[in-house]
């Protein structure tokens, strides 16, 4: 008979409002706004708050509102997108030496929902845009970078096999000299070079050999570079959780990166663009005031500065070894936590076998000495040319973020304390762990790109799901009647329950997305029609009423199963194998018809039961 269990019902009811409650947010609007982080060094506080609203108010521009969030951003929002990109320009020339200005989407959904993890679906580049970048490799760093490695490569090989030496020096664009000392066997420090490295020329000159990179090979060089700068770029953003992402390389030195459905760009600029990393450095003994006052560095060292303030008010100099002991290149993980100790947030660090070793080897002959960490950054600077052109340049900073005394032996695993907040810990260590750029990379371009199909093919694709929607109504309120209206009524659940789950699981809606939802619309209309032309074949055969429903959903309910599983298992096939768009599809098609599958068999189920169950005799069904 047509029967329907209380929990059952109690199911449905909580279906609904769990896909209402999770599907809300997506009402609400996003305002325009400008985000401002704080570089290393500075911090967002009341007093830049206030200087903003000097400068806006200056401008005459009124903004909805400027506070600082919970994570140390200054927010600005705006009425429109006009007002967005004037003050992002204006705060650019006026703070963005300092701080990181970026455009942002800022939500509005009321945070009792945030709690509960409800959030807005995020659209793609089609649908809602995103943030645009280019990014261009700088080639005399990445140049420079080889070339030092080459340098140390030298150094080791013949400092291991016993071959004296005075120096190993950079000459010019593309050679390396390494003086031999007096007495020196050349032959021999030759017939290393050459065997270790055989894609290199080599030349002696009296007690020096010469080691000239080919032009081929700097081509090889920067080619890798980027290569791997793609590679770590897509590290880099799956640690940021953005869905379907394009990154591609466009001409010889640049890369084109668009991040779909993007809020915080200001940490998507700041992860993509940071060239951050850790070098390990041995402390050289010396008093650095009187090496900076004279010019009379030791060979052996470099003067670099503390984060903390001398009583001068400048940073404290230190003097460090020229020779990295392990640098961020040679690390395997990387997690952030707070020291034990002293509570104060720190990063755990696993280097490789070679930066284990050297580690392990270097706090073997140094127990009792001091190890510094030199934290290094690579600052993107701006500033207009005479001629009104922007002149884009790049500065590194070098800044010793922690010393101190080695008290034991250790090699592979240890920790770096030193950090200013949780939020730099977290945000060094996913940067180590994403890996280092093979060179750095300037921000060439930066834009919130609009839909990339064109606004006329936007509105073609939501008018296409809304009259596939419009079309299914129309159809099963004339052809089945009431039950048309239950159809009806399951179809815009499903609608409901597909934006929920989209939304819950952070999915990225694509135009091609659009159309994956279209097509589940049709699908469940096929459940619906199986399910109704059931119920009236076992009308037509002298079934009663209420055993014709019931029997219609029974025997149509293994069919629809069967059909709407071989269809998920090409939406996974098509999400397993496909790229960008084809991914979107998938996504809202698996999503479409498992949902589509509940509402057609068992919510219709329970509204025609609900209807016609209590009827102790019914003689008829409109359908």
């Amino acid at each position: 008979m047509l029967e329907y269990s209380r929990f059952k019902y109690l199911i449905i009811v909580v279906v609904v409002l769990l896909s209402a409650l999770y599907a809300l947010p997506n009402i609400y609007p996003q305002d325009p706004s400008v985000q401002v982080t704080a570089n290393r060094g500075y911090q967002v506080d009341e007093a830049l708050e206030k200087r903003v609203e000097a400068l806006l108010e200056k401008a005459g521009v009124t903004p909805l509102s400027v506070e600082i969030e919970d994570e140390g951003e200054l927010l600005i929002r705006l009425e429109d997108v006009q007002d967005q990109t004037r003050v992002s320009d204006l705060l650019g020339e006026e703070i963005g030496d300092n701080y990181v200005v970026a455009l942002n989407l800022a939500s509005t959904v009321p945070p009792w929902l945030d709690a509960i993890g409800a959030k807005r679906m995020l659209m793609g580049l089609d649908l809602q845009g995103g943030v645009h970048f280019l990014m261009q490799v700088d080639r005399k760093a990445a140049l420079d970078k080889r070339f030092d490695a080459y340098a140390e490569d030298v150094r080791v090989l013949l400092r291991d096999n016993r071959v004296t030496y005075e120096s190993v020096e950079r000459r010019g664009e593309g050679a390396i000299v390494a003086r031999l000392a007096p007495g020196a066997d050349v032959d021999k420090a030759l017939g290393l070079v050459t065997r270790d490295m055989p894609t290199l020329r080599t030349d002696v000159e009296g007690n020096s050999i010469v080691i000239r990179i080919p032009d081929s090979e700097i081509q090889k060089m920067v080619t890798d570079a980027v290569e791997q700068n793609i590679g770590t770029l897509r590290n880099r953003i799956n640690e940021l959780g953005v869905a379907e992402p394009i990154i591609q390389r466009q001409g010889s030195e640049r890369v084109v990166v668009q991040l779909p459905g993007v809020q915080d760009t200001a940490q998507a600029k700041r992860i993509l663009g940071a060239t951050a990393t850790l070098e390990y450095r041995g402390v050289v003994e010396g008093d650095p005031y009187e090496a900076l006052r004279t010019g009379n560095v030791p060979p052996n060292a470099r003067i670099y500065y503390r984060k903390e303030i001398g009583p001068d008010g400048k940073p404290i100099p230190i003097l460090l070894n020229k020779r990295v002991i392990a640098t961020g290149d040679q690390l395997v993980t990387a997690r952030s936590g707070y020291d034990p100790r002293s509570g104060t947030p720190q990063v755990s660090v696993t280097l490789n076998g070679i930066g284990g070793q050297r580690m392990f080897d270097f706090t073997s002959e140094n127990v009792g000495k001091p190890m510094a960490v030199v934290y290094v950054e690579r600052v993107p600077e701006v500033s207009i040319g005479p001629d009104g052109e922007e002149i884009r340049t790049t500065r590194t900073s070098e800044q010793v973020i922690s010393v101190a005394t080695i008290q034991g032996v250790f090699g592979k695993e240890f920790q770096t304390t030193g950090l200013d907040s949780p939020k730099e810990a977290a945000d060094l260590a996913l940067l180590l762990r994403a890996g280092a750029l093979a060179a750095p990379m300037d921000f060439v371009e930066q834009r919130v790109v609009g839909p990339s199909l064109g606004k006329e093919n936007v509105e073609r694709g939501m008018t296409a799901v809304l009259y596939s929607f419009g079309f299914a109504l129309v159809f099963f309120l004339v052809y089945y009647r009431m039950f048309g209206l239950i159809t009806c009524a399951a179809l815009l659940l499903n609608l409901l329950m597909v934006v929920a789950v989209m939304s819950f699981l952070g999915a990225t809606l694509t135009l091609p997305g659009l159309a994956g939802i279209a097509l589940t619309v049709g699908m469940s209309v096929d459940a619906n029609v199986l399910i109704n032309e059931r119920i009236r074949e076992e009308l037509r055969a002298g079934v009663p009423p209420k055993a014709a429903i019931a029997a219609g959903y029974d025997k149509a309910s293994g069919t629809i199963a069967d059909a709407n599983l071989t269809a998920i298992l090409a939406g996974v096939a098509l999400f397993a194998f496909g790229t960008g768009p084809v991914k979107g599809f998938a996504v809202s098609m698996i999503a479409g018809i498992i949902t589509s599958m509940y509402t057609a068999v068992s919510v219709s189920r329970g509204i025609a039961t609900l209807i016609y169950g209590n009827r102790r005799k019914l003689k008829s069904v409109a359908i």
